[in-house]
């Protein structure tokens, strides 16, 4: 991202609710005005509709980040770190896609914000795998009560998350233990002296988080939306979508296709153009 995009974020200062009365005093953009901002950013390079697209989606920043609120963190530092994913969703957002910003955003919004969650709420990451990372932002709403989870409740909550019973006793071992002193001082020391500090073992293992979460979500969500939009065509207009852009091995031309229905290649554009159109209006939905 560049230095210039940085300085568009604003960051909350002073009153969190002057901050959110301040980001929803923005106007929300109407479909022709997002495009034609989306447009002038992606085509010219031009700030100023960055500035006016990330602007009137802070509102949309603040309202994901309430739902961070259990984990103890400040919420002006969740709004802070979702608004660096808004910026890096207005800087990759292609307006040729067909879907709005905000469909494309909260996928970026939510994973800064899961990467400053596991960052700061533990010093040693307790989630580091896929599995993990589910049960971390799903195992508080899913206890039932204070204190270790019977056998049922570990079966019942491996189920409902899809991973194993052995992936809920771990996590929840990890959440319920207490951070260990990284530089211990001298009065914390075993008294034999022979223990080493964290400090000198500990393996820093980086990842990029947020780009991994975001290729999931993205990938889930969109094949979803594609999926339900194709069942909203015809038998005929769905092969033509498949052979024409979903065969990756070999796809077919115009005119193939227009043997193959006994229609010329000028027809099979225009229902590919119609079925194109419909599938967009129906993501878009």
């Amino acid at each position: 991202m560049t230095k210039e995009m940085q300085t568009l974020a604003l960051v909350p200062q002073g009153s969190l609710e002057a901050y959110v009365r301040a980001a929803n005093a923005y106007p929300m953009l109407t479909a022709e005005e997002e495009r034609a901002l989306a447009e002038r950013l992606h085509y010219e390079g031009d700030l100023d509709a960055a500035k006016q697209l990330i602007l009137s989606h802070l509102r949309f920043v603040a309202h994901i980040a309430r739902n961070y609120s259990g984990y103890g963190l400040p919420q002006a530092d969740l709004i802070q770190e979702g608004n660096i994913g808004l910026m890096k969703a207005v800087r990759r957002f292609n307006p040729e896609v067909g879907v709005r910003l905000v469909s494309f955003a909260v996928h970026w919004i939510k994973a800064e914000i899961h990467e400053y969650v596991l960052r700061n709420w533990r010093i040693v990451k307790v989630a580091t795998t896929k599995a993990q990372r589910k049960l971390f932002f799903n195992l508080r709403k899913n206890k039932q009560r204070l204190g270790w989870f019977s056998h049922e409740e570990v079966e019942h909550v491996a189920r409902e998350l899809g991973v194993t019973s052995k992936d809920v006793l771990e996590m929840e071992s990890r959440m319920a233990a207490q951070d260990m002193t990284f530089d211990p001082t001298p009065d914390e020391e075993p008294r034999d002296g022979q223990a080493m500090a964290p400090m000198l073992y500990l393996q820093d293992k980086s990842s990029d988080f947020a780009e991994s979460i975001e290729e999931d979500n993205w990938e889930s969500s969109a094949a979803d939306k594609l999926t339900f939009a194709m069942e909203g065509l015809d038998e005929r207009s769905q092969d033509i979508i498949r052979a024409r852009w979903l065969d990756d091995d070999n796809k077919s031309t115009l005119q193939e296709l227009a043997d193959k229905y006994g229609v010329s290649a000028e027809r099979v554009r225009q229902l590919e153009k119609n079925a194109m159109k419909k599938l967009r209006m129906a993501i878009e939905a």
